[in-house]
């Protein structure tokens, strides 16, 4: 049972003017050469736009409690699978022509062209990487080859193995690493996940190469293509820009991997499966997930705060990820931008989750009375 919404047919689904608002992030490309054209105080622009604007429209909006027919056609969804087609070569462009760009340009001081490509970094991580996530999901070669460019673009290519293979097959047992643990704080996390998710993934395709009776350095192993798609892209920036175009080319990654941990941190914080015996776990539900059915966010991130959804039916596009209400799945009080901003602040952070946390383990789990092996990630590893 979801939250009271109507049903969107998908006649009405696909109409462009439907899917018109979750192409409101391609303004963030005019914006990002604005900042660097102009510098000055406009260099805050992307980041006050991202975090603090759509903050302040999900105020003014509400939440979106709407569900797509189930029913709805590829051929319904074009106008949505549009958007994370274009942008893939509209931030390539933005990226590297930035790189050739800030490097040469007289009126920006040391501190503008770093402000610039921090806001660079934000928006191929908000939006980058999130379309990334969508595209790996798909089916198709094309799709995925622009996913690998996303993550390529950020030096995060490993990110697609992860999530895959081991986020999604183990969400909320003590194998996932981006599962952030009850009162682990982000300054902890961070550290350990950029840590552990480069050795899950490399370990994930490993062992898959093994079942097939390969080894590692089998060409096969999309390590190998990870690792040149980011170092062609290195070079790339070092010719266009010097070594001041590839610094600026590693901030905007850093940045934007920050701003996906950041993410990962906030979708399932706090939250666990049962463990059923022997590494056993119960299957993924959408209680696994913290979900947001923020408007204005839900446009900037095209339905990623739909996340109870996502894990409970991985193979959805975004446009027909269900919203699910709080007797199924736990609310988050307001949307990722904002949220995003709370996990920066740990003291803060857990005056706002660890109620809503030891609420949900109350209402779904009232036979649980020791909670401490959940805490800890000490329950047996899963099977």
């Amino acid at each position: 049972m979801t939250l009271q919404g109507k049903i969107v047919s998908p006649k009405d689904l696909a109409r462009a003017t439907r899917a018109l608002p979750f192409w409101l992030s391609l303004g963030l490309i005019p914006l990002a050469w604005v900042t660097a054209i102009h510098g000055g105080w406009t260099v805050i622009l992307l980041p006050l736009t991202t975090w603090y604007l759509f903050t302040l429209l999900d105020a003014v909006v509400g939440l979106n409690l709407d569900n797509a027919d189930l029913t709805a056609s590829e051929s319904d969804l074009f106008w949505y699978r549009l958007v994370t087609l274009i942008w893939v070569p509209a931030q390539f462009l933005t990226l590297f022509g930035l790189i050739w760009y800030v490097p040469q340009a007289e009126h920006l001081g040391t501190f503008e062209r770093f402000m610039v490509f921090f806001g660079v970094g934000v928006i191929t991580g908000t939006i980058g990487i999130n379309y990334a996530h969508e595209l790996m999901h798909q089916r198709n070669r094309l799709e995925r080859f622009l996913a690998d460019a996303l993550l390529a673009m950020v030096l995060y290519s490993h990110f697609r193995s992860e999530h895959l293979l081991v986020h999604h097959r183990y969400v909320a047992t003590p194998r996932d690493t981006v599962t952030a643990r009850y009162n682990e704080g982000f300054h902890r996390f961070y550290p350990r996940v950029l840590r552990e998710s480069l050795v899950s993934a490399f370990a994930a395709e490993k062992a898959m190469l093994a079942r097939k009776d390969l080894p590692w350095t089998d060409l096969s192993n999309p390590f190998f293509k990870y690792w040149g798609f980011q170092a062609a892209l290195l070079v790339l920036a070092l010719l266009l820009g010097g070594w001041s175009g590839l610094v600026l080319f590693l901030v905007q990654a850093g940045v934007a991997i920050w701003q996906l941990e950041l993410v990962n941190y906030i979708e399932h914080y706090g939250l666990t499966r049962k463990h059923l015996g022997d590494g056993r776990y119960e299957h993924v539900q959408p209680r696994h997930s913290w979900n947001a059915a923020h408007r204005a966010s839900n446009w900037l991130l095209i339905n990623l705060q739909r996340h109870s959804d996502h894990h409970y039916k991985p193979d959805r596009r975004f446009p027909v990820l269900q919203n699910y209400g709080p007797d199924e799945a736990p609310q988050l009080p307001h949307g990722y931008p904002i949220m995003t901003m709370a996990a920066m602040i740990p003291p803060l952070w857990r005056r706002i989750m660890n109620p809503r946390v030891r609420i949900w383990r109350a209402m779904y789990y009232p036979e649980i009375n020791d909670w401490t092996p959940y805490n800890k990630q000490s329950t047996p590893q899963p099977r």
